[in-house]
């Protein structure tokens, strides 16, 4: 229980919060699909936060606050838990871990996810006994690391330090001694940027794809950035759905919680040709006043970037950070033609997104009062998909777990309501469409004293929260 009571205390004051091209969704005869769409399989993980699969698509790694998990997952009906780590860095223990990526035999813990802690920097370890992992090496840092992505010996951090006003994206050499050899600054290619709080144009995380890395910067915008010579990354394209003299008028609520912009989680195709963007936000009483979720970009052309479509969130009654259900956007995998997400209360979902300007909803399964979904992650490609579901959102009474999923179309049996009033469809997308007759639902009580509430996944000012 130590996991989940540090989790449940320290979010008070959490300050901040290879791809395999899949084949399409299986299409055999509707007598031979599931009944209905459901989980394959289940296992509890305390304090799960994000979850990554390694090469082999047979083992789950999982952030788990004060160190990290393993799990089997090559039977997906019986995920079974292999092993449990506290991790330490200079002989103490690191704490606030939402966040690790693993690829081939190496495995990177990286902390803490927020300021307020100490010490800082990642971890390495070798999996190549997923069930006995062995600490390899270890960096300190200056700076809280609330993500990063590793890619082969390169580690990419997100790099933000409120006292030297640093969003940059860090570069480092795993292969033996840990080695910052590279970085790419946003406020070296725009300075204007440092005019707005630091955490409006906060680097949220990172990930690379063919030598470009997707850097989402919340109100700035997301940044590819080309990184195949790490010691010298280049700007290569933008998109952002708001402007640096937007956001000049809108205030720190507005900017920190609430759309446009809250560029969260982004990450482009195995074509290098397709961006998808999440936005994390909340009803703030702005414009617009509703979660955020997914927007789809040509980028095809560098010097053009083309927004092709939107996938809107699940609706609820109560969208404010503090209030109802969670349902926003949080963390997804994009592969091949299909976007596998995840929604927090909201669920989990499958997309058909070989027309990016008319995607497809293949499968959504929710269970608002046992799940909120913090990411989703293809294990075995045509097959399985996992998502970590996490006991930190606000008003909740959630157990962390890892789940197992089918990739295939379906529709949940009876899925549990989450809203009362029907769910506007500004983007004409499809996420509306099997939910018109789901019952009403009167929604959570607002959280007593308001800032008791775990702040999981936003940010507020010098104490500096982020998701």
């Amino acid at each position: 229980m130590e996991r989940r009571a540090f989790l449940r205390a320290s979010a008070a004051g959490l300050s901040l919060a290879g791809a395999t091209t899949i084949s399409a969704v299986q299409a055999a005869p509707a007598a031979a699909r599931q009944a209905s769409y459901e989980p394959l399989g289940r296992v509890t993980v305390e304090a799960a936060a994000e979850a990554v699969v390694g090469d082999d698509g047979e083992t789950a790694y999982l952030a788990t606050t004060t160190g990290f998990a393993t799990v089997d997952v090559s039977d997906p009906a019986n995920p079974t838990v292999l092993a449990e780590h506290d991790v330490e860095i200079g002989g103490e223990s690191l704490r606030n871990i939402l966040d690790v990526s693993v690829d081939g035999d190496r495995l990177v813990v990286a902390g803490p996810a927020n300021p307020d802690y100490e010490p800082m920097g990642v971890r390495c370890y070798d999996v190549s006994d997923p069930a006995d992992p062995t600490a390899v090496d270890e960096y300190a840092t200056t700076f809280h690391i609330h993500n990063c992505t590793l890619e082969g010996d390169l580690l990419f951090v997100a790099e933000n330090e409120s006292v030297t006003d640093t969003n940059a994206l860090a570069i480092f050499d795993v292969d033996g001694e840990i080695t910052r050899i590279g970085s790419w600054s946003l406020l070296d290619h725009e300075p204007g940027w440092r005019d707005r709080p630091f955490l409006g144009r906060y680097l949220h995380d990172v990930s690379v794809q063919d030598d470009i890395a997707a850097l989402p910067y919340w109100n700035a915008g997301t940044y590819l950035v080309d990184v195949s010579d790490p010691t010298d990354p280049e700007y290569v394209t933008h998109v952002a759905d708001t402007t640096l003299e937007a956001q000049r008028g809108i205030g720190y609520e507005d900017a920190v919680y609430g759309l446009p912009g809250n560029d969260h989680y982004a990450a482009v195709d195995d074509t290098g040709e397709l961006l998808a963007v999440g936005r994390e936000a909340w009803a703030t009483d702005g414009e617009p006043d509703r979660p955020g979720g997914i927007d789809l970009y040509d980028v095809s052309d560098p010097a053009a970037p083309v927004h092709r479509s939107s996938i809107d969130p699940p609706r609820t009654d109560d969208e404010s950070h503090g209030g109802g259900r969670w349902t926003t956007s949080h963390n997804f995998d994009l592969r091949g033609d299909r976007l596998f997400s995840s929604w927090y209360q909201g669920g989990v979902k499958i997309h058909d997104i070989s027309d990016p300007s008319d995607p497809e909803r293949l499968a959504w399964w929710r269970d608002p009062d046992e799940t909120g979904f913090w990411t989703a992650r293809v294990a075995d490609p045509g097959e399985t998909f996992i998502a970590s579901s996490t006991e930190a959102i606000p008003n909740t009474a959630l157990e962390g777990a890892l789940y197992t999923f089918p990739i295939e179309r379906g529709e949940q049996a009876d899925p549990p309501p989450l809203r009362d009033a029907e769910p506007s469809n500004e983007s004409g997308t499809d996420d509306t469409a099997s939910d018109d007759a789901i019952p009403g639902f009167t929604g959570f009580a607002a959280l007593a004293g308001g800032a008791v509430g775990l702040e999981w996944c936003r940010r507020c000012g010098n104490g500096n929260v982020q998701d």
